[in-house]
Parts: structure tokens; C-alpha cells; sequence
């Protein structure tokens, strides 16, 4: 008996899908029907069945058995190299897996007995798909803690040697008295110490990790409900088209679960539905149910309650998913709306936390400074940690609320696949002749057809070679982070040239530091310029691109309910000129006329454009192609998907430009007072505190006593350079959603700060 985990149920509809002990999958012990993803052995299988038994007295036996069979199937398959180290890994792995299991043969049964109190988590890992039981899961958790804890001891020794043996301990540490009877105590105040940090690093280490352990169910299942509601209206869209061709809904889920590259986290609901009808036996009306008890998204839950009142009153269900992807759209803007909101909230936020209220704390600490009341490691702190720190956090935050597909979409696949590698004939590669041995017309040909190969091959490698000449930056236009291979290098360089040149001048780490200013916003600028400007370009390439796709597509609609197929349509367009996308078209044309299937021409069109749109669009076609041939309909249907979504685009650039002003204003507002405050301000302090000095009147270091003015306009050129930065990272993550927009803002804003203190401060 041989059950594969490909072939199991969905872990939607039980209660905790396979457990994992070590490298393998454990059965849940409260539902034994949860089959491991790899074949068992017969006797395992034997123990798994006994366990249906109610818990008793035999459970911690049965369970040592079951791990005992575990051990014993896992055997050395996993080991199948031999030598010292592999036997050492071996033995390693044995071990930890019998740690694991510790917790759970001893607590398991009372984790059991507590099923109510961990009723959360088990819905939790449900929709977040982890295959393991509750039981397991707390019981990894309980383990992992101990660990941490363990470590946490281990630091807290560590540290309280270095205290006690290296800084030494004050001579008051508590404010407590102590009596006569008691003032012992006060000889081992190390021991209490050290007491004191092992327990609490251990328990805070250790606490740690059990609360993320219990909270990463949820996280993720929040993670999923956001990937399901962000593609959920798209994937209706899909099922619609599909269904209006005259597909059954059957083979509509069973085509949406194949498309997890496009839609994410729906496919894979989807396809909980479709393993529940094939794998368990379910009729669709079952399977939607516990589709619908197990999801995270509650609007999915929705589609597919109301679904199921379709199917039983045998209603369109066409019509019933055309009108909920209309009403997904229509929410889609209504979120995005809400999303606007908080955006404009955050950007607010940002402002008032990190643009002026780093530059009220910075005016307060230098009046402090120079007060005598203060020191400068608050103003160090400000520039050189919160201010970068915040921004990373508030970039996590925005990237984290965004309800946009991030990142380049993965590659449809081509029913055709087209290898442009030229090999010769085996029987022409291998052709050998004896130069005594007499003329013989065939071996003449067959020479004249392998100089003919050769020529070919080489053309060939010619053609590659010249076209690599004609375009060497292509590969960059595609990606253009890999400028960076070119431009990081360099700017390393610049730096390296540069300090070896003047390592001679460069006495002290002040020196250094002064000196190398310029040269690092250099090396910035030659790292940075160009990845923004290759970004850029290849941004401004997709949106032309994008901008046409709705009426290509809808172009492609209206030519179809004239009665011509794609093909034709296609060679239509092909014709004339429509701007930055008729260059794809004609390419579409070349791969049809010269033999290509329309379904994969229009996928090695998708596969060159890279865009969600695009994806979803080029998939919607060829999918209601394949189905029934009359994609009339579709057509429109993806023009609208389209349209909608650049329609989205649009209204946010427009709504996040005026965030985009104020993070420019607030950011020269921040460049201006730093300015008046070094070349105005502190000039006039230092002159004063010198003269003051000079006179005796400020004892030497009081109130304007003389201060290094170089090091003040040094760390306030440093501030702005941050801020500038960071700022522009903000403003490109606010306005187009990507950290690699922001680097045009942030170069931007660098050469704004950098020419106002070399210009007119003077640094």
C-alpha cells in the first residue's frame, strides 16, 4: 500500500494535515486519516490504523511505537554518502529528531485534553495551510523555547562574567537597606546578579519565540487573505470567461488551480476544491463547503457560499460570476480608496516623526550642547540611527498595506518549446574519410552538406556575437539591477583608489572622515545614477506598453465579433502602427506566420512584456481558446480587467502626488533651518564662545564655551544627506509602490543637500 501526499486531500478540510517530525511527515495522532507525502511502510501503516482508539492508557506506548517505526522506516535513505562527516550528520539527525519528539510524547496528550484553549491556532494553521497538527505544532513550539531559553542562559553567563570581570560592579546597585542579620548579602551581590540575567534573558528569549511561534499561524493566514483578495476579483473574472465559453465548473476550477503563477493564493484555494472531488471523493457541494469553512478571506468564503445556492437552485452561473466580479471591481476601487487614506496617513506621519520632529530634537540638542546641560551622543543617535531605521520601518509598513501585485510575474508556459541550438547530424558530425579511398559521389554530397552545417553553425554563433555588439546593455534594460555588477564594483574601486592615494594625509579617524565625504556621495552617484536610470527607462518602456494593452485588447474584441478569428486579427494590427506596442504585435505576427501555435505566440508575447496585466490577460485568451474557440467575449472581458487596472494606476499617481510635494517641501524645510543653523547660528556661537573663553568668563567649558564647529557643520551635512535619502525612498514607495523608484528622489534630494553645504556652508 502506497499513498503519495500529491494525492492526499486538501489540509483546507482536516484538522492538521501531516506532521512534521524531523525530515519526515508524522500522521496527526487525533486524525489518522492525514497521510504522510511520502510512502509508509506496511507495519507503520498498521500502527497508524490501531490508533483510532479512544486515549487511554496504551496512547504513550502506541505513540513510542509510531515514532519507533518512523526511525526505522527512515532507515539511511537520506544518507547514501559515506565518510566520517555524512555518519556525524547521521547520528545528528537521529538525535534531533528524538529531541523533537520529547515534547510530544510527554505533553502531548495534555495539549490533547486543552483542545478548546488551542481552537484558535488550529484554525489558524488550517488557513494558513501548514501541514502539521496543533498537538505537533505546540509541542515544536515548546521545544524551540526551551532551546531559546537555553541560549538565553548561556548569553546571560556570558554577559555576567563580562560585567563582573572586566566593567566591574558598582558599589550601589539597589536602593534597598539592609540590616545587621542581612548585610551579607551584600558580599554576593555577584551571584545575585548574575541570577538575575540568566533567568531573565532566559525567560525573555524563550518567551519570545513560543509567542512567535503562536502568532506565525495567524500571520500568515492574514498574509494569504490579503494574496486572496487582492487577485480575487481577477480570478471571477477568469472563471466567468471560462464559464460563458461553455466550460463546466468542474473543469473551471480545475484550470484556475493550474494557474498559481497568476492568481496565487485563489488557485490554491481552488485547488483544495478540486483534490476534495478527486482525491476524496467529494461531490462539488462538499467540497465547496469545506473550501468555504477553511478560508481566511471572507470574501471568498462569500463566493463560494453563494455559490453553492447557484448550483442547488440551478441557477446561471455565468451570470452569478459576472456579477461578482463586477461587484469585486467596484470594491477593488472602494479599497483602494481606503488604501489612499492610509497612505496619505502615513506619509503625514512620516513627516511629523521624521522630518520635523528629528529637526526640532537636533535644534534642542545643540541649544543643550551649548548650555552645557548636554552631549552630542543624542543628535549622533537621531541622524545616524533613527532617522535610517524609521524610514526602513515605514518602507516595510507601506509595502506591507499595499494591495498591489509586487514583482515581476513568473513566465507562462508554451505548449511549443522552440531550441535555438543548432547541433549537426549525428550522422554529418561523425563523418570521416579515408583520403587514399576513391571518389564516390554520396561521401562528395554528403562533405558539401557538413561544410553547409558548418557554415550554419557558425553563422549562428556570428549572429549571437553580433547581436550581443549591436545591444551589450540588454540584459540590463531587462533587469536593471544588474547594472549593479558593474557600477557597485566601480564605486568600490573610486574608494579604494582614492584612500590608497591620500592614505598618507589621513592621521587621524576625523581626517578620514572629512575626507572621504565627497568621495562616498560620489561613489554613491556611481553606484545608484545608473540603476535609477535603467529602472526608469525600463518603467517608462511598461507603461507606454501598458497604457495600449486596453486597446489592443479591445481592438482584438471588436475585430472578433466581426466574425475574424485571433489569428487574423493579430495579422491585421500587425499592419499598422499604434505606437510603443505595434513592435510587439508585428513580433506576435512573425512566431504565427512562421508556424507558431496563436496560444503560444500571444504567451511568448506575455513572457516578453513581464506584467501582471499582461500574465492574467495573454492566460484569460488562451485558456477560453483552448476551452471552446469563442473568445469574443473574453476579449472584452479582459479589456475591462485591463482598463480597470490602469485605471487604478492612474488615480493613485495622481492622488500620492501631492504626498510626493510635501516630502519634497519638508525635505528642503529640513535642508533650510540645518543651513541657518550652521552658517548663522553656531558661526556666531563659536565666535562668541572663543571670545568668551578667551576672557575667562565661561570657565572653561560652561555656557558658549568653545566648541569644534567643523565636527557640528560635518554631522549636519551628514543629517541632510540621510534625509535626503531616506526621504526619497519614502516618496517613490508612496507614489509608484517600489523602493527602486524612490532612487531618483533620493539622488535628487542627495545633490540638493550636497551642493547647499559645499557651496554656501562650506564644508
Amino acid at each position: 500500500m502506497e499513498l503519495k501526499g500529491g494525492e492526499v486531500g486538501s489540509a483546507a478540510r482536516t484538522e492538521g494535515a501531516d506532521e512534521e517530525t524531523g525530515g519526515l511527515k508524522l500522521p496527526s495522532m487525533s486524525d489518522p486519516s492525514v497521510l504522510a507525502e511520502q510512502p509508509l511502510e506496511p507495519e507503520l501503516l498498521e500502527l497508524m490504523e490501531d490508533g483510532d482508539a479512544e486515549p487511554g492508557e496504551g496512547d504513550a506506548e502506541h505513540k513510542m511505537k509510531i515514532l519507533s517505526a518512523i526511525d526505522a522506516t527512515s532507515g539511511g535513505a537520506e544518507y547514501g554518502k559515506s565518510g566520517a562527516f555524512d555518519e556525524f550528520a547521521k547520528h545528528f539527525h537521529h538525535w534531533l529528531r528524538l529531541l523533537m519528539m520529547v515534547p510530544f510524547v510527554v505533553l502531548g496528550d495534555r495539549i490533547r485534553a486543552q483542545a478548546a484553549q488551542y481552537q484558535d491556532l488550529r484554525i489558524k494553521l488550517q488557513q494558513a495551510r501548514i501541514p502539521i497538527s496543533y498537538e505537533m505544532y505546540v509541542s515544536s513550539s515548546l521545544f524551540y523555547s526551551v532551546i531559546a531559553g537555553i541560549i538565553g542562559a548561556i548569553l546571560g553567563l556570558v554577559i555576567s562574567f563580562v560585567v563582573i570581570k572586566f566593567i566591574g560592579l558598582p558599589d550601589k546597585i539597589t536602593k534597598l537597606t539592609f540590616s545587621e542579620s542581612t548585610a551579607w548579602l551584600i558580599d554576593y551581590k555577584w551571584v545575585f546578579l548574575t541570577l538575575f540575567i540568566i533567568v531573565f534573558l532566559s525567560i525573555v528569549l524563550g518567551g519570545i519565540v513560543y509567542v512567535l511561534f503562536l502568532l506565525y499561524p495567524a500571520f500568515k493566514a492574514s498574509e494569504r487573505k490579503g494574496n486572496i483578495n487582492r487577485n480575487l476579483p481577477y480570478a471571477v473574472t477568469f472563471m466567468y470567461a471560462l464559464s460563458n465559453g461553455g466550460m463546466n465548473i468542474v473543469e473551471i476550477f480545475r484550470s484556475l488551480a493550474e494557474c498559481k503563477d497568476t492568481y496565487g493564493e485563489v488557485a490554491n484555494e481552488v485547488d483544495t476544491i478540486v483534490r476534495d472531488m478527486e482525491y476524496f471523493g467529494h461531490d462539488l457541494r462538499t467540497a465547496l463547503r469545506n473550501a468555504s469553512e477553511s478560508t481566511p478571506s471572507a470574501k471568498f468564503q462569500d463566493l463560494t457560499h453563494n455559490l453553492l445556492s447557484v448550483i442547488d437552485s440551478g441557477g446561471d452561473i455565468p451570470r452569478y460570476f459576472k456579477d461578482k466580479s463586477d461587484q469585486y471591481l467596484k470594491e477593488a476601487i472602494i479599497d483602494q480608496k481606503g488604501y489612499l487614506e492610509t497612505l496619505g496617513l502615513i506619509a503625514e506621519s512620516y513627516v511629523t516623526a521624521f522630518v520635523a520632529g528629528p529637526l526640532f530634537i537636533i535644534i534642542m540638542g545643540v541649544m543643550m550642547v551649548l548650555m552645557g546641560s548636554g552631549n552630542d551622543m543624542m543628535l549622533y543617535a537621531i541622524i545616524y540611527a533613527v532617522i535610517p531605521v524609521g524610514s526602513v520601518m515605514f518602507v516595510v509598513m507601506i509595502d506591507m498595506l499595499s494591495p498591489s501585485a509586487g514583482g515581476i510575474p513568473a513566465l507562462l508556459n508554451t505548449r511549443a518549446e522552440i531550441d535555438h541550438e543548432v547541433v549537426m547530424p549525428p550522422e554529418l558530425a561523425h563523418l570521416k574519410v579515408d583520403k587514399n579511398a576513391p571518389a564516390d559521389p554520396e561521401i562528395e554530397r554528403l562533405l558539401g552538406l557538413k561544410k553547409r552545417w558548418q557554415g550554419f553553425v557558425k553563422s549562428k554563433q556570428t549572429l549571437a556575437v553580433r547581436q550581443t555588439l549591436n545591444d551589450p546593455l540588454r540584459s540590463v534594460k531587462m533587469s536593471p539591477v544588474n547594472i549593479l555588477l558593474v557600477s557597485a564594483p566601480a564605486a568600490l574601486i573610486v574608494l579604494a583608489v582614492v584612500y590608497m592615494a591620500h592614505r598618507h594625509e589621513l592621521l587621524s579617524f576625523d581626517l578620514t572622515i572629512s575626507f572621504m565625504d565627497d568621495y562616498l556621495v560620489y561613489a554613491a552617484y556611481i553606484a545608484l545614477v545608473p540603476l535609477a536610470f535603467f529602472h526608469e527607462k525600463k518603467m517608462a518602456r511598461e507603461r507606454k506598453i501598458q497604457k495600449q494593452i486596453p486597446d489592443f485588447l479591445g481592438r482584438m474584441a471588436s475585430t472578433n465579433e466581426t466574425g475574424m478569428t485571433i489569428r487574423d486579427s493579430i495579422k491585421l494590427m500587425a499592419k499598422s502602427d499604434t505606437g510603443a506596442i505595434s513592435k510587439q504585435i508585428r513580433l506576435v505576427w512573425k512566431d504565427i506566420d512562421w508556424g507558431l501555435d496563436v496560444n503560444d505566440a500571444l504567451v511568448r508575447f506575455a513572457n516578453r512584456i513581464r506584467t501582471h496585466v499582461v500574465a492574467r490577460s495573454i492566460r484569460l485568451i488562451t485558456k477560453a481558446n483552448e476551452s471552446s474557440g469563442d473568445v469574443g467575449e473574453v476579449l472584452s472581458v479582459a479589456a475591462r480587467d485591463a482598463e480597470t487596472e490602469q485605471t487604478l494606476k492612474r488615480e493613485r499617481g495622481m492622488n500620492m502626488m501631492i504626498y510626493i510635494v510635501i516630502i519634497y517641501m519638508s525635505f528642503l524645510v529640513f535642508v533650510g533651518v540645518i543651513y541657518v543653523i550652521t552658517d548663522s547660528f553656531l558661526t556666531q556661537m563659536a565666535e562668541a564662545g572663543k571670545e568668551m573663553e578667551a576672557s575667562g568668563a565661561a570657565g572653561g567649558g560652561g555656557f558658549l564655551g568653545a566648541f569644534d564647529l567643523d565636527a557640528y557643520k560635518r554631522m549636519f551635512f551628514h543629517a541632510s544627506l540621510i534625509q535626503g535619502f531616506c526621504s526619497g525612498l519614502i516618496a517613490g514607495v508612496m507614489g509608484e509602490g517600489s523602493v527602486m523608484s524612490g532612487l531618483k528622489h533620493s539622488m535628487i534630494m542627495l545633490t540638493i543637500a550636497f551642493l547647499i553645504f559645499k557651496l554656501v556652508v562650506g564644508v
